[in-house]
């Protein structure tokens, strides 16, 4: 079960369980009662690649291709491999026996690179000792769908009648005024939520739906806000 720690507008806070949205089992290709399998073949050996075909017959070797197919090795093309590992390889095609090293590219909105460096693991910190906390700040629903694009929404769940009553009354309390809550970890909410290690920083929403007992309580996740693009000074100005 997945956990995360949230607190209330009032402060009171707790541990519940999210879940995402249920999914429809994928169609299943092929025919009732016939089972595919999926297979992966040989395509090609090294002596049939581009450079070393090149370096054998010439830079135009399409001749050599008609008249005898010398990129094929009838004894291995179209074998089935299987199992399969990935290996790296370096800049010439050689096999790199440890794996290379990650460096992280930091780079300004227009492209420009910035900075190097190498990948710091970010740990999840929605179960943090601090809470998840409401940050204050709301706004309409119909504002929070025009302005963010929401790339994941999961549901908080109770797990008791205390959690549930918890869970309930914050829902209440945004569904009655019709908005959404930003929410956010550490102090005061203001750091975005990274949902397991290494994940995507994302700012969260919560909603609120009541019906009678019935409630769902969710939580929508975000790290794209549309912005309208600047108007360009120069066309407007030839406008006039």
């Amino acid at each position: 079960m997945r956990h995360i720690h949230i607190a209330n507008a009032a402060g009171r806070n707790a541990t519940v369980t999210y879940v995402g949205p249920p999914t429809e089992p994928k169609p299943r290709p092929g025919r009732p009662g016939h089972e595919i399998r999926f297979c992966r073949y040989l395509l090609s050996t090294p002596e049939g690649m581009h450079p070393a075909m090149q370096q054998a017959h010439g830079d135009d070797y399409a001749q050599a291709l008609i008249d005898g197919d010398p990129e094929v090795d009838v004894e291995k093309v179209g074998r089935e491999v299987n199992p399969v590992a990935r290996v790296f390889l370096s800049s010439k095609g050689d096999v790199m026996h440890a794996v290379p090293t990650v460096i992280e590219t930091i780079t300004d909105p227009d492209g420009t690179e910035r900075e190097r460096r190498e990948p710091k693991d970010q740990p999840s910190n929605i179960t943090a000792e601090l809470p998840v906390t409401w940050s204050g700040k709301t706004m309409k629903k119909r504002d929070a769908v025009r302005r963010f694009v929401f790339t994941r929404t999961v549901a908080l769940r109770h797990s008791d009648g205390l959690t549930f009553d918890f869970l309930h009354a914050m829902a209440t309390e945004l569904a009655e005024s019709g908005e959404v809550v930003i929410i956010g970890a550490g102090k005061g909410g203001k750091k975005p939520l990274v949902m397991q290690e290494n994940g995507t920083p994302y700012r969260g929403f919560l909603e609120g739906r009541v019906d009678g007992e019935r409630f769902a309580l969710l939580m929508h996740l975000s790290n794209m806000e549309l912005k309208r693009p600047a108007a360009d000074s120069s066309s407007s100005s030839s406008k006039k």
